[in-house]
């Protein structure tokens, strides 16, 4: 077993996830409706490769996690897990530089106007539809996940596998889903850049 790398503290822990979530949830939400004209001297959009990049090597090192875990390798779960964490942080700057700068995307906007036509909206067809579904369950739980990352990566580093093993229960599938749908979002909305 693995000794614990933090002090318990359940009441600091919860304040402080609390008080992370909350303003990283704030952020996303004020700054995804700002929109700054600026020349950064390259393509914005490219913030939005790199978040499907970051997004497709966090859901490959979840599944390496659980690989790790499930064979006892319990050093190589815990460094794979707070690597995701830590390019999860990255995944968030980039996600925020992107709509920042780049502004709003209208899936099926092929002349880039802002507007979706009639006849855009049915060139795009069923998958316009299967693109919402997927966004429509991508967002919010992309939105409540960090404060279970958070309390779960506690709970590991304070020693309560128990805990930890509950919460991961739970933690892990949303997280794995929007890491996936992350980069299946990226795929369907990129041709309207």
């Amino acid at each position: 077993m693995l000794e614990a790398q933090i002090r318990k503290n359940d009441k600091a822990a919860a304040f402080l996830i609390g008080i992370v979530s909350v303003v990283v949830f704030a952020a996303v939400v004020i700054l995804g409706r700002v929109k700054v004209d600026v020349n950064l001297g390259f393509d914005v959009h490219s913030f939005a490769l790199l978040n499907a990049i970051i997004n497709s090597i966090v859901s490959v090192l979840l599944v390496a996690g659980l690989v790790a875990v499930k064979r006892g390798k319990l050093v190589a779960h815990k460094k794979i897990m707070l690597s995701a964490i830590l390019l999860s942080v990255l995944f968030l700057v980039s996600y925020i530089c992107h709509h920042l700068f780049a502004g709003e995307t209208r899936f099926g906007d092929a002349n880039h106007d802002g507007i979706v036509t009639d006849l855009e909206k049915e060139t795009a067809g069923r998958l316009r539809t299967f693109y919402y579904i997927i966004l429509g369950t991508h967002i919010p739980l992309a939105g409540i996940i960090l404060p279970f990352i958070l309390f779960t990566a506690y709970r590991g580093l304070t020693a309560e596998f128990s805990r930890h093993k509950k919460i991961a229960r739970i933690t892990w599938p949303v997280w794995l889903y929007v890491s996936v749908t992350g980069v299946l979002v990226y795929l369907m909305i990129s041709p309207y850049y």
